[in-house]
Formats: C-alpha cells, sequence, structure tokens
C-alpha cells in the first residue's frame, strides 16, 4: 500500500516549536519533490514549504519564512519541518505530499501538485 503519514503535530504555547515528520512506505520518496501543506477551518489549504528531489532547493511561504525548516532524509525515507517561533495563526491541519518531479514548480497550487497525499496531523498553537 503506497501512503505518506505525518505525525508530530499536537498543542504548543505560542513561541514554542514542533517537528513534523511525513514518512513514506511502499515506495520510495527519491523520485519525488515533497510538500507541506495546512489548513486552518474555513480556509483553503495553501502550500507552506517545498523540497526539491535532492534537497538542494527548498520554497517558503512569506508567512513562515525565517521560522520553519524544511529537510528530507532520503535514506530514511521521511521529509521534516521544523517549526519554530509558532504563532495562534499557524494552526491548523498540516499535510505533507509528494509530486514526481525533480523541483517545486506549482506546489502552491495544491489542487493541482501532488500524486500522494497524507491524512494530516493537527497543529494547534495556543496558550
Amino acid at each position: 500500500q503506497l501512503q505518506l503519514v505525518e505525525s508530530g503535530g499536537g498543542l504548543v504555547q505560542p513561541g514554542g516549536s514542533l517537528r513534523l515528520s511525513c514518512a513514506a512506505s511502499g515506495f520510495t520518496l527519491d523520485y519525488y519533490a515533497i510538500g507541506w501543506f495546512r489548513q486552518a477551518p474555513g480556509k483553503e489549504r495553501e502550500g507552506v514549504s517545498c523540497i526539491s528531489r535532492r534537497g538542494g532547493s527548498t520554497n517558503y511561504a512569506d508567512s513562515v519564512k525565517g521560522r520553519f525548516t524544511i529537510s528530507r532524509d532520503n535514506a530514511k525515507n521521511t521529509v521534516y519541518l521544523q517549526m519554530n517561533s509558532l504563532k495562534p495563526e499557524d494552526t491548523a491541519v498540516y499535510y505533507c505530499a509528494a509530486h514526481k518531479s525533480y523541483y517545486c514548480s506549482g506546489y502552491a497550487a495544491p489542487d493541482t501538485w501532488g500524486d500522494y497525499w497524507g491524512q494530516g496531523t493537527q497543529v494547534t498553537v495556543s496558550s
């Protein structure tokens, strides 16, 4: 069974940190660019960050630049999203997606991006 599984979400106070993981099973992530997306209640899903197939190129939404860091460990078939200085507006369900391409072109339009999607993990930033 081909699937992506996110983990690492939870409840954190403003200013805190979380590290999300996106693990693949049934296929290797080596041939995929990986994106992280989020969807808050009543809002559309938006692209947060993306990393190219070999990890040499990364993209970030303006709202998370300088606070979030995406990385990948192809040997572990896992991609990570380190989230620091979290804000209440970061509260959302976070999803990862794998897109069979080298670079992240088009990841900002999640409706047309991603060959595989995970089920999501909830991140809540609140005091």
